[in-house]
């Protein structure tokens, strides 16, 4: 039997109306529920999802080591491609990483309280993705052990940095970006850390109540603590938001401020911002249905928080396909007969498979979620949110590879094709990513505890129920003329709506 509650304006006549959280949950429940995954023991089917996903990890490490030790011809790169899978796997990856920023720091700027399920494993999926990105650049350079040169080195060491190399801002933008998205995911970590500790003691576990205690940094829940707390996420969250619209547009830079016809446009940075937070959420979709399938909890990441990540994918992948409309105009509307030769070249040329992949991928599926009941539907959703990163990657390697293999001289024309050291770095950058994905899930938890404790009904103080034979009996609140605090951890063990609060 659903708990009754009485009506009252902004509070919904039972939990189970509660558009964020289903199921009746209270907030032990919600506490049990997502810290439970990480105390029981290792399921057999997360160490098997771990073996297969260090197998490719150990790929990674070869094709790395083999990249170093023979260099950068081992790939299938050539004149005029001087550029191939590596920079499209870069661009790719840090597209990726896009989402968790968004939905942690742009939409808690505006207050989307529906972002509360989702943005812990989207952070997170943000700081694996860019340290993804980051292997490809790196090994490019030919020379690692020179990587060091790429810094914002002092002129006085005489090393003289090109700053006016696109290639340096990536330096800036990727490592400011990374740093900030891990400060913003640890701070907000730290009062469900701090939950597991106490767990833990409760539970006499007293070695993993001291590791995770080290990292909740002395966490009490004092009203004192969460002020502090929540000035720090609002800081960063405001740091986060111009990173998310500058890091991508930097990184488009590397293309358009070349004067190589298809890459020399305006429209790229806005273009490329665009194109990642459509991958982005399309991977957060892919994660979370096979998370929430696992973990048992589909009461807290629910039908409606899905659909509303795919009203956004639909969204960018307007955008994204409007612009590659454009482009086109552009190239037709300049006159410029290097510009429309190379966007012919795209659409009917040597790699026409690859656009039209792009195009069916990025452009045409997404429109079914014009749909409600397209958008609601897990194994269509499950379908796109994969389709959908398939197809920006063969944007990536579209905007790479075509605009570079028909050069000025038509006696330097050539055809590009990856090899084994390209596909096996590439698969094994997957392997780097679900291997720290698998911890952080087993592990960490993997869903903002005390964020969704926020958003439920009996958070608000003027919350009060009357027993129904439940057992759950919640007693009238009175409004306290000081501000209230916010969920402690103490309070976090209770169905007591009077301690977590806000």
């Amino acid at each position: 039997m659903a708990t009754t509650l009485a009506p009252h304006d902004g509070v919904p006549k039972t939990l189970e109306d509660a558009p964020l959280v289903r199921g009746n949950l209270s907030f032990h429940d919600v506490t049990d529920l997502v810290a439970g995954h990480t105390e029981k023991k290792t399921p057999v089917q997360w160490l098997l999802a771990f073996s297969v996903a260090l197998g490719f990890l150990a790929l990674l490490g070869l094709a790395v080591a083999y990249l170093v030790w023979n260099g950068t011809g081992v790939w299938g790169l050539n004149v005029p491609v001087g550029w191939g899978w590596a920079i499209v796997n870069f661009v790719w990856w840090v597209g990726i990483g896009h989402a968790g920023t968004l939905i942690s720091a742009i939409l808690f700027l505006f207050r989307q309280r529906w972002r509360t399920s989702i943005n812990r494993s989207a952070e997170a999926m943000t700081l694996f993705a860019v340290a993804c990105a980051l292997l490809f650049p790196t090994f490019h350079v030919g020379r690692v052990w020179a990587i060091y040169w790429t810094l914002p080195i002092p002129n006085q060491m005489a090393m003289w940095p090109q700053f006016k190399s696109p290639l340096l801002w990536d330096v800036f933008a990727v490592s400011i970006y990374g740093t900030v998205s891990l400060l913003f995911w640890y701070v907000g970590l730290i009062p469900d850390l701090a939950t597991l500790r106490d767990r833990a003691v409760k539970a006499g576990r007293l070695l993993r109540a001291k590791i995770v205690g080290f990292f909740a940094l002395g966490w009490t829940g004092s009203n004192r603590h969460w002020r502090h707390y929540e000035r720090a996420y609002l800081i960063l969250a405001g740091l986060a938001t111009p990173l998310v619209l500058s890091v991508h547009s930097v990184v488009s830079f590397d293309f358009a401020v070349s004067i190589v016809p298809g890459w020399h446009t305006t429209i790229f940075p806005p273009y490329f911002v665009a194109g990642a937070i459509f991958s982005g959420f399309a991977m957060v979709v892919t994660l979370m249905l096979a998370a929430r399938k696992v973990y048992n909890l589909e009461n807290l990441i629910t039908l409606d928080h899905l659909e509303k990540m795919n009203i956004v994918i639909l969204l960018t992948g307007t955008i994204v396909g409007f612009a590659y409309i454009t482009e086109f105009f552009m190239a037709w509307y300049s006159g410029v007969v290097y510009e429309q030769y190379a966007f012919r070249n795209r659409a009917f040329g040597d790699y026409a498979w690859a656009y039209w992949i792009m195009m069916s991928c990025n452009l045409i599926l997404p429109q079914l979620f014009w749909v409600k009941r397209f958008r609601r539907s897990i194994p269509l959703m499950a379908v796109i949110s994969i389709v959908v990163n398939v197809g920006m990657w063969f944007e990536r390697f579209v905007i790479t590879v075509t605009s570079l293999h028909r050069d000025y001289l038509p006696s330097s024309w050539d055809y590009f094709s990856p090899t084994f050291w390209d596909l096996a770095m590439y698969l094994g950058s997957f392997g780097l990513f679900f291997t720290l994905f698998l911890l952080f899930l087993r592990f960490v938890p993997m869903v903002a505890i005390a964020e969704v404790k926020g958003v439920m009904p009996q958070a608000d103080p003027h919350f009060y129920d009357h027993a129904h034979g439940d057992g759950h009996t919640l007693e009238p609140v009175e409004a306290s003329p000081a501000p209230a605090v916010p969920y402690s951890t103490a309070a976090s063990e209770t169905d007591d709506p009077n301690g977590p609060h806000v």
